[in-house]
């Protein structure tokens, strides 16, 4: 069953036009689809106020409706809200609140808008390992679009200025009337004379023409943040391109590619690195000078370090990027075995193993081979 459009608007049957317009407005408030984002039916319920609103509020049709109900005023589906109000639900509530202002209790009208912001800029800037780990200032070169120094960005000729647009008055908006069942209905847009900047150029820059900006090329000194990670990105605020003729400038982001260090990778905040020893020093222990970032550290490795032994220097890695201190540097370490041997180091070896009660290959021959002869 169709609701009653006298209690959509919460008004007896003999209510003034005075009274009707008012319970809209009231009503109008609550239900609007910008008052209530997180509420679907929102819309819908404001469709149906607008629409016995538009009825009630027109005596020809209200009188139709009194007698015949919707049949009498275009049929179970009402009359079209476009037709109505001559572009939609959005201007029938711009009629009463002042519609302009992003929503319904914005309000107010729209100023020029003025030049517009310029677009925002990226750029990739490689770092090494070590500026990623304690931080570094580095330039950073790309092209920018700048102010024009000839006309300082105002885009006029020489002895000349920008002049107020004969067609918006300056006000960089025009506003267009039109009908609807509500009486003279006002919507604004940029004017399309001087896309809204109020003023035109008459006698353009001849070096920018008459855009207020050119192409120049620019460095900024970047401050690199101790911690920062590969693919990490900065934003420099208003850094970016100067907007057209006195535009405020866009950000500019900074991309950060970390070149991979020849023996230390990154885990988290911890530094790795593998050390290399040989089985005699592993065996026997020994002491080895180990580069770290922050200089060489002397480390002593016990004897019968195992393969994959990892020694810890507390405080050695890098600096926590949202927090205090530092990560720590692991060492790992890595028995190389050797390839070739001499006579002399193969039979030193055979005699250690015979020692031990361990089956080692033969000399000149190996143990592999003394296995594949045995399925042969």
């Amino acid at each position: 069953m169709a609701a009653d459009y006298y209690e959509l608007l919460g008004v007896s049957r003999t209510a003034s036009a005075d009274e009707i317009k008012k319970a809209y407005r009231r009503r109008a408030r609550d239900l609007h689809p910008d008052a209530n984002p997180d509420d679907p039916q929102a819309a819908e319920q404001f469709k149906e106020l607008s629409k016995a609103y538009a009825v009630l509020s027109d005596d020809q049709q209200r009188a139709r409706y009194d007698q015949f109900g919707e049949a009498g005023v275009g049929g179970a589906g009402g009359p079209n809200m476009d037709d109505l109000f001559g572009g939609g639900l959005g201007d029938i509530f711009d009629a009463f609140f002042g519609g302009g202002g992003g929503g319904p209790f914005g309000g107010g009208r729209r100023g020029p808008s003025g030049p517009p912001r310029g677009q925002d800029m990226e750029v990739s800037v490689a770092i090494t390992f070590e500026q990623s780990v304690f931080g570094d200032q580095i330039p950073v070169e790309l092209k920018l679009p700048q102010a024009c120094d000839d006309c300082d960005g105002s885009g006029a000729g020489e002895n000349t200025k920008p002049v107020t647009c004969s067609e918006c008055n300056g006000s960089g908006q025009v506003r267009r009337v039109r009908q609807s069942v509500l009486g003279q209905m006002v919507s604004s847009s940029p004017c399309p004379r001087c896309g809204g900047l109020g003023e035109v150029i008459t006698t353009p820059c001849k070096t920018c023409r008459g855009e207020g900006r050119v192409t120049t090329d620019k460095t900024y000194h970047v401050d690199v943040p101790a911690g920062v990670v590969d693919g990490s990105t900065l934003r420099l605020t208003r850094r970016g391109a100067v907007g057209p003729r006195g535009g405020s400038p866009g950000d500019l982001y900074v991309h950060l590619r970390v070149r991979p260090h020849d023996r230390y990778r990154r885990e988290d905040d911890d530094l790795v690195t593998d050390v290399p020893i040989s089985i005699a020093q592993a065996a026997l222990g020994t002491k080895i000078a180990l580069a770290t970032l922050d200089g060489d550290e002397d480390l002593v490795v016990p004897a019968g370090t195992q393969p994959g032994h990892q020694f810890v220097l507390r405080g050695r890695g890098v600096p926590r990027l949202h927090g205090r201190g530092r990560g720590d540097l692991r060492a790992v370490v890595d028995v190389e075995v050797p390839t070739k041997l001499t006579s002399d180091e193969a039979d030193l070896l055979r005699t250690f193993a015979e020692g031990r009660g361990e089956e080692v290959g033969e000399a000149g021959s190996s143990l592999f081979s003394k296995i594949k002869s045995a399925f042969s």
